[in-house]
């Protein structure tokens, strides 16, 4: 999983060139405009009714299949200006875990569970509160070591829900955790369902002695299918060649036995994608795992897998081939694990673009007839639209020759997949012509970063010199994906815009680089003949070298692939200590959801708002200040009468935003 973006500018530097960014014109505005601010502060008390009824969000992503969409329509453009602070629910976190807040990021939705608003913290809580005044029902503490240093920050995305008839927790929470547990606990009550495991927890071993305790974690939620619950993993990127394996794994949900594992990688000669490793033996490689959220599909009784790529990152060539079944969408068999079918995005992967996101399960409608579809946003930009029964492009897909001359030892594939129809959502070529800085000595200094490394496009390959990888490994998408809008065929994104410089080192010079560039990263890569330096591109003053804007939200025609709408989405605000409202756009972790209303809610930029936009233009309608960072998805919901919108905003620590642990929400007035 790539590294996240904090961009550090110096805020008297935006004193200095305030006047600058006025020239930039476009979306840089000085005033709110339309948009409404509003403050958090002050907020009144939230009002009980006395019926509860509900029109919820049951899943992480809406749905089963991470549709991220709501049929109600309360809050609509008629009324969006009326839209307030409701409640708000602090988990204490910022005063309990102040010392490890900075090792966090806030990612969670919660879902809304029978009569309770249900979600996980960062450091593996489960709390349930009142859907309609955010009063605390109970919680639930996986007591996770939090003396472990994860990969991936101590993060929690998501649980998941069964209902059955069993005697014990007959609705019960899944939750997998930080040091590598899969818990349930009872839905009505936060206590641990006994028959499960070992009193209602397993423990998922990574199959090896790991490097350091938390380079194997859990970060995104369950998925349930039947009576089968399935996780994935998050594994530490480019400690080592050998490391440990990607593998999905699956549990009977009432009593947690075991019911088959998938690994992307081929473990022996027979398997149905050996032909695509052709080192000698079988791999010893391990990763392709599946970190981002899945999707299901309980009718077709399939799962969808979003796999990532095998270790190392950025050195390949000791698993020549396409090594598939990494880098794709895997449909697999929910109650055995058989691959039904398995789409590539890239080939041989020496880029970190793992996929990122939770593939999208909706349907389409081309020509007046609908059709199931899988649409898998990727970190490369691009959007890929695949048949959900065959895995066939829907969307024309091509094979296009890339970049070659790799490394010593080093096998590329000589073509990537591209959409034909679809163009990327973001830039991946970056010239020195398109170098930008605030200053003509700010400015040099990109244009000489670019024009010295190796530079020649989309899936240039690593190099000893320096190559420019562009988008960044944060994407294009990340984790936040998409949603989508069915009535419109209309898919939703939003998407980063930055660059890194990453560079080879020879393994035996990796102790030298480590002294030489101490406030770099540096991966070691063990097994393999190189180590990898990984640097966002940035100027001297602490800017992005690529040219703003720096994050964008756009809506894709899924039926047609015309992208309808673009829009810079984010400003510089709280990266300027509030010195500048310029809307330069930001790098954004988190996605959108969307209404009936015709309204698009997200957060995820890299200053402290909740924003809402018109769902056919992408016009900025609203705008809300939060307590910190929104590096979450929202989810929105009506209860007794009265829609909520509401985000969990405790920021994000690696990208450098506002750290906080509230969850907040929205409503019109009573």
């Amino acid at each position: 999983m790539g590294i996240f973006l904090r961009i550090s500018l110096a805020a008297a530097a935006f004193v200095l060139f305030a006047g600058i960014l006025a020239l930039l014109g476009g979306d840089f505005v000085w005033t709110w405009g339309g948009s409404k601010a509003l403050d958090i502060e002050n907020t009144p008390p939230a009002v009980v009714a006395p019926i509860p009824e509900k029109s919820g969000w049951s899943a992480y992503g809406g749905d089963d299949g991470g549709a991220r969409y709501s049929a109600v329509d309360q809050i609509d453009h008629e009324t969006i200006d009326d839209l307030k602070v409701a409640w708000t629910y602090s988990t204490g976190d910022l005063t309990t875990r102040s010392d490890v807040m900075r090792r966090s990021a806030s990612e969670g939705t919660p879902i809304l569970v029978d009569d309770a608003l249900t979600f996980c913290t960062p450091f593996n809580e489960i709390i349930a509160v009142d859907p309609g005044t955010g009063t605390e029902k109970w919680r639930y503490d996986a007591q996770i070591n939090l003396d472990q240093r994860p990969a991936n920050q101590f993060v929690c995305r998501g649980i998941a829900q069964w209902r059955g008839t069993t005697d014990v927790c007959p609705v019960r929470l899944l939750m997998a955790t930080n040091d590598g547990r899969l818990i349930a606990i009872d839905a009505k009550t936060g206590e641990s369902c006994g028959g499960f495991g070992n009193n209602g927890e397993l423990r998922i071993e990574p199959g090896m002695d790991l490097v350091w305790p938390g380079e194997f974690q859990f970060t995104s939620p369950p998925v349930v299918v039947g009576n089968t619950v399935i996780v994935g993993s998050a594994i530490g990127d480019n400690a080592r060649v050998e490391a440990p394996r990607g593998a999905v794994r699956a549990f009977d949900v009432v009593t947690g036995e075991a019911k088959w594992s998938f690994d992307p990688i081929p473990r022996d000669a027979i398997a149905p994608n050996a032909d695509d490793w052709l080192g000698d033996g079988v791999p010893i490689e391990g990763h392709a795992n599946a970190w981002a959220p899945m999707s299901v599909d309980p009718e077709r009784g399939l799962v969808f897998v979003p796999t990532s790529s095998p270790s190392p990152d950025f050195y390949g060539g000791l698993r020549p081939g396409d090594n598939r079944y990494a880098n794709s969408v895997v449909a697999l068999n929910a109650e055995t694990g058989a691959v039904h079918w398995a789409f590539q995005t890239v080939h041989h992967d020496v880029w970190d673009y793992d996929l990122p996101a939770q593939p999208g399960l909706y349907s389409v409608t081309q020509n007046g007839v609908r059709r199931d579809v899988v649409a898998q946003v990727t970190k490369t930009g691009l959007v890929f639209v695949l048949d959900r029964d065959t895995g066939a492009p829907v969307l024309p897909v091509e094979e296009r020759a890339v970049p070659q001359g790799g490394a010593t030892g080093e096998v590329l594939s000589p073509t990537q997949p591209f959409p034909v129809v679809t163009p990327p959502i973001v830039p991946n070529r970056l010239s020195p012509d398109d170098a930008f800085g605030l200053t003509w000595f700010d400015k040099r200094a990109c244009r000489k970063a670019i024009a010295g490394a190796r530079n020649d496009g989309l899936f240039t390959p690593p190099s000893e010199e320096g190559t420019i990888l562009f988008p960044f490994t944060g994407g294009g998408a990340n984790w936040g994906g998409a949603a989508f809008d069915e009535t419109r065929n209309l898919l939703v994104i939003n998407m980063s815009n930055a660059a890194h410089h990453i560079q080879l080192i020879p393994a035996d010079d990796v102790a030298a680089a480590r002294e030489t560039f101490h406030d770099s990263e540096i991966g070691p890569q063990t097994g393999a003949p190189f180590a990898m330096k990984r640097e966002v591109l940035m100027s001297p003053l602490g800017l992005p070298c690529t040219s703003p804007p720096w994050g964008v939200i756009a809506g894709v025609d899924l039926a047609s692939g015309e992208i309808v709408w673009r829009k810079t989405f984010g400003t510089v605000e709280d990266l300027s200590d509030g010195l500048t409202k310029a809307k330069l756009g930001t790098p954004n972790f988190g996605g959108p959801i969307i209404t009936a209303g015709d309204l698009v809610f997200i957060g995820a930029a890299m200053d402290d708002y909740l924003r809402a936009f018109d769902i056919e233009t992408g016009t900025e309608l609203w705008r809300a200040r939060l307590p910190a960072g929104g590096q979450a998805t929202p989810m929105t919901y009506e209860w007794q009468g009265r829609q909520y919108v509401v985000i969990y905003a405790g920021g994000h620590a690696r990208a450098g935003t506002t750290l906080g642990d509230q969850l907040v929400a929205f409503a019109l007035p009573e």
